[in-house]
């Protein structure tokens, strides 16, 4: 139990959801840079006609600023989705400044387009992509029809214009469906990754995680919540004594009334083992203890039949309460733990005979 301890205290310090956030602001960063890039280069070629070079070069200063904003002024720094979406329009914004300011067959510089588009169906998912490509297109379409304001687009370039589209949208959709495919097997992934695979529990990680979120949560809203550390008694002897598939049993059958006792805001996970793992959001003391001893009674009135013979199971319960117990969730874990043991030994005493899963002949 010791080094699970210390795995969840290792596991708690590990926010994942602002390290992928970080992952997908740089992503976003990064394009806008490249992006930044390409059109400059394009610009400096030998040949390269600029109808505006006002509106180019204050496109470029502007967009150019804006990344440099984004990236590094500290009121900007916290990395957001939000965030993400804001960059990813300016970027569409700046392509739309740069076509319009060239004077180039639009269809060549289409492709800047994707950029966004792409980084958005991997960063923000299905929805955002769809209105990021909207948006593109209209770009697109503005600054080929608006551009040249004495000559109006003619049947056939109309037709030149939707005929170069049209891949636009095909790889468009493409990457957003199968970014969106890459998204639902990431869930699955993430979902087998944080489920005991005996019990359907949540694992260590999982729990680390709905406890670092719900500490958050009762920090921020000054609530108290309760964590419960319990211990299968006699697992041990139950695999020596009748072999693993009756432990295995032993411990789905706890994890079942578990599951049974708790409310859907609560959160149980097994550590690995015969250790198990309550958290019980919005709880009180008072409220943890008639919690425990519900499930201390259901469990004491289970019973495995074995070989024409019944088995009794019993647990050990330690509680410890947010923030009376201990202000830090690690000690919060560990203050339950010892507080399990304690019970353990309690009921190891002679006073406290006879011992867990005892064998009763049917």
């Amino acid at each position: 139990m010791r080094s699970l301890l210390r795995a969840v205290s290792k596991d708690l310090d590990t926010h994942i959801d602002r390290a992928e956030l970080r992952g997908l602001a740089r992503n976003a960063a990064d394009g806008g840079w490249l992006l930044l890039a390409l059109a400059g280069l394009y610009l400096l070629t030998p040949g390269a006609t600029v109808l505006r070079p006002t509106l180019a070069v204050v496109a470029i200063v502007s967009f150019g600023a804006f990344s440099i904003a984004a990236r590094f002024l500290p009121q900007f720094a916290r990395e957001t989705r939000l965030k993400i979406g804001v960059e990813l329009l300016a970027m569409v914004g700046f392509v739309t400044a740069i076509l319009f300011a060239v004077d180039t067959p639009p269809s060549l510089l289409l492709i800047l387009y994707l950029l966004p588009v792409i980084i958005c169906a991997l960063t923000l998912g299905r929805w955002p992509t769809l209105v990021v490509t909207l948006l593109s297109v209209a770009g697109y379409l503005f600054a080929a029809v608006l551009r040249d304001t004495a000559a109006w687009p003619s049947g056939r370039e109309w037709a030149e214009l939707g005929i170069a589209l049209a891949p636009f949208l095909l790889v468009s959709y493409v990457t957003a469906l199968l970014a969106h495919e890459i998204a639902i097997a990431r869930q699955r992934i993430q979902t087998l990754s944080e489920t005991d695979e005996l019990t359907g529990l949540s694992n260590l990680r999982a729990f680390s995680r709905l406890h670092r979120q719900e500490h958050e949560r009762a920090l921020r809203h000054h609530r108290q919540y309760a964590v419960v550390v319990m211990d299968l008694d006699g697992l041990k002897q139950l695999n020596d004594g009748h072999g693993r598939e009756v432990g295995d049993r032993a411990i789905i059958l706890f994890a079942n009334v578990i599951t049974r006792l708790i409310r859907n805001t609560d959160a149980a996970a097994r550590f690995g083992g015969d250790e198990f793992v309550l958290l019980l959001a919005e709880t009180d003391a008072e409220q943890a203890r008639r919690v425990t001893q519900r499930i201390r009674s259901a469990v004491e009135r289970c019973t495995l039949e074995v070989g024409g013979r019944m088995l009794r199971l019993s647990v050990s319960v330690g509680t410890a309460c947010f923030p009376a117990d201990a202000e830090d969730p690690r000690e919060l874990v560990a203050a339950a733990d010892r507080a399990m043991y304690g019970d353990k030994q309690s009921r190891r005493s002679p006073a406290r005979q006879p011992a867990p899963a005892r064998a009763e002949a049917v």
